[in-house]
């Protein structure tokens, strides 16, 4: 009996409201897991059997079981991100399968398929509102794609094909992370060091210690180089031994491509599985099937946007090649007249500290944190009339630095949480940024009283904690991501859906969601926003103008050369997905070559393997998805040009229009087509106008590369 009374104590059990983080322990995960999809088995085998193809008989009863497993492993994939361990690695790795195997048999049972498409061809079908409509049209898609069409040796083979592409993903993952440990240069000699920050010695000696050499310091060596991007990137650009940028850079461009690691294979038969992945789903080509669940409504019209940002940018990127040169030039460089790969980002470096004149390190302390969550929540009132206030104590946390806060409309009542986990903690916090669900809007009835449940939402940073009794003092880059990431929750906290399914970030499309998140960053460099939070954290004084006038000018250096990387690799995974076939006469690597005459401004050596390192397509979930980066950065900056166009300066206009961004990009989440919910807020459809012009091309001619 005693057993039984414990695995209903396992908080992973709750199922809803806040997770206990403090009594979550990784020894419960696994019990917890064997119990719950036990449960959940024949929560599954008995819906089955009994299901109405009705809103009350299918969707009510369906979402309900997908909410306790997504309740339960979300807290276990949080926890990985900001709490890892070995124990918890070990049963994260040892639940998965049964995790993944329970979600396919979901996405593949026949009898709820019926019924959703039963459901959408009865005459109550009508009654539905958009939100339950698109819901329900989104289950008959995702089934389809997830193979629930398929019958007897295709859906073996299906199933099969998915199994040997996630292995080959995390076997192309693998050898990334080796090729990348494999190499490394070490130095002995002050001469070898020359132009290296402090940062880098520091971080280079101490890799020097890890290999050995115990002896080694920041002053006087060994220094130990590798191709890890925060050693590889500081020496790139500030070394000045050309001859070792060179030896760096060729080992860079060419890992994972020979000998055991060599990830060319594996690129050739990812792609052939999926191939045949789409044939069997009945999809001509892999970027069809990609694009079925995607805002761009084909393949035609992701191209038409790549062509149109590759004119307005190609030229931009050949200046920003002769002005490097020219500065090269009057620096005495030898090289000036021929800059290779390995000499771009070391004189892009020297150019933009003597153009800017200041470095990231320099507005640290006009950045701390509190101020400028007071400028960020100051902002959302201005423009959403919401209101945040900290309400710390009343949820339990995973780490003592993390704050809870309380978001309240108009007229003070509470319509949203969040959770701010605001610093790095190297040990267990994984790196970046990103904005997670904790719980979702909905309408819940219980004991037959109903009531709308609150969305909560994890905000999770990684900047310099508090040191010596100083604020967390921020770079200005950091401040960005904080906007981006509450941008995110903003989208998921100011929904007026009722419905989890489709309430904040469910069922937006890829290719959409990056809308709020970008549309916030603009808001940095707004001057009221700017200079509400920009206040020395000793002084008190403001950020001088000359440093804004800086970042304003930084802001667009060499943005048509950033432009144009993006859509080179956009270029090359859409046609790798959509025209290219494993045996033709070009190889992957070749396809990239060709592509890269009209895409780069300097070509790629013949050596370079990038394609073996492209991690986002053929790792991550970006295959023929890698243009929603800059498809979603074009509907944010138009969004933005709303407020442009209302006037930034006119206090009424700009309440006017963040109400109507509120009332559409926020309100609406996935219960219409982000196509529509656009143009609800804009009165047209999208442009890119306003993102040429925030890049500092909207000048730019049709370029010469045709």
């Amino acid at each position: 009996m005693s057993a039984n009374v414990i695995i209903s104590q396992n908080p992973l059990i709750q199922g809803y409201g806040l997770p206990l983080f403090a009594e979550i322990k990784p020894e419960q995960i696994v019990p917890a897991f064997n119990q719950l999809l036990g449960e959940l088995d024949q929560q599954l085998a008995t819906l089955e059997a009994n299901v109405q193809p009705t809103w009350t008989g299918l969707v009510e009863p369906l979402e309900k079981l997908t909410e306790r497993l997504s309740w339960s492993w979300g807290v276990v994939n949080h926890l990985m991100g900001v709490k890892n361990s070995p124990e918890l690695r070990e049963a994260h790795e040892n639940v998965q399968p049964q995790v993944v195997q329970f979600i396919n048999k979901l996405g593949q049972s026949q009898p709820i398929y019926n019924a959703f498409k039963a459901l959408r061809a009865n005459e109550t079908w009508a009654t539905l509102d958009s939100a339950q409509q698109r819901i329900v049209e989104a289950a008959i898609r995702d089934a389809q794609l997830a193979g629930v069409g398929l019958k007897g040796e295709a859906k073996e083979r299906f199933n099969a094909i998915q199994m040997e592409l996630a292995e080959l993903c995390t076997k192309f993952s693998n050898h990334i992370l080796d090729a990348t440990k494999v190499f490394s240069i070490t130095l002995t000699t002050k001469e070898e060091t020359d132009g290296l920050p402090n940062s880098l010695l520091s971080l280079a000696s101490q890799a020097a210690r890890a290999a050995g050499a115990e002896n080694a310091t920041p002053e006087n060596g060994p220094w130990r180089i590798t191709l890890d991007f925060p050693s590889y990137s500081p020496f790139m650009q500030h070394s000045t031994r050309r001859d070792l940028r060179e030896k760096l850079y060729k080992a860079y461009i060419t890992r994972a491509s020979t000998g055991d690691l060599d990830n060319n294979p594996l690129i050739e038969r990812i792609l052939e599985l999926r191939q045949e992945l789409a044939n069997l789903l009945g999809f001509k080509n892999f970027a069809e099937l990609s694009l079925a669940s995607k805002m761009a409504p084909n393949v035609k019209a992701v191209e038409a946007l790549l062509e149109e940002l590759r004119r307005s940018s190609y030229d931009a990127a050949i200046k920003d090649l002769e002005e490097l040169k020219a500065f090269a030039a009057t620096k005495g460089a030898a090289e000036s007249q021929d800059l290779k790969h390995w000499d771009i980002s070391f004189w892009a470096e020297r150019q933009r500290e003597e153009k800017f004149a200041f470095t990231a390190e320099e507005l640290r302390p006009y950045f701390p944190l509190p101020q400028v969550l007071d400028g960020l929540f100051g902002l959302v009132k201005r423009l959403f009339g919401v209101t945040v206030t900290p309400a710390d104590g009343q949820a339990p946390v995973w780490h003592e630095d993390v704050r809870y806060f309380q978001i309240a409309d108009e007229t003070g009542s509470p319509i949203a949480y969040f959770y701010l986990d605001p610093y790095s903690r190297p040990a267990e916090k994984r790196g970046g940024a990103w904005m997670d669900v904790c719980i979702n809007r909905a309408t819940i009835t219980e004991n037959g009283v109903t009531n709308i449940r609150l969305p909560v939402t994890y905000l999770v940073c990684n900047q310099t904690p508090p040191v010596d009794g100083k604020p967390s003092l921020m770079t200005f880059y950091e401040v960005e991501t904080l906007f981006h990431e509450f941008g995110h929750g903003l989208h998921h906290m100011l929904t007026k859906v009722n419905y989890a399914g489709a309430a904040g970030i469910n069922n937006v499309e890829w290719d959409a969601v990056e809308l709020p998140s970008q549309f916030m960053e603009n808001w940095c460099y707004e001057r009221p926003t700017l200079f509400g939070m920009a206040k020395h954290y000793k002084t008190g004084e403001a950020l001088p103008e000359h440093y804004y006038q800086k970042l304003l000018a930084a802001r667009n250096y060499m943005s048509g050369s950033g432009m144009l990387r993006q859509v080179h690799f956009s270029i090359v995974d859409l046609e790798l997905h959509h025209r290219y076939r494993v045996g033709s006469d070009e190889t992957p690597a070749d396809v990239r070559h060709r592509i890269a005459k009209t895409t780069t401004v300097l070509a790629p050596l013949p050596e370079d393997s990038f394609l073996c390192v492209f991690g986002h397509i053929f790792e991550g979930g970006y295959a023929a998805g890698y243009y929603s980066y800059k498809w979603a950065e074009v509907l944010s900056a138009d969004a933005f040009a709303a407020f442009e166009e209302a006037g930034l300066e006119d206090e009424e206009a700009i309440k006017a229009t963040g109400r109507r961004y509120r009332n559409t990009v926020l309100a609406l989440g996935g219960s219409k087509h982000p196509m529509e919910v656009f143009k609800t807020f804009r009165g047209r459809e999208p442009s890119t106008v306003a993102l040429l012009r925030h890049n500092g091309l909207a000048s730019a001619g049709v370029s010469s590369a045709e």
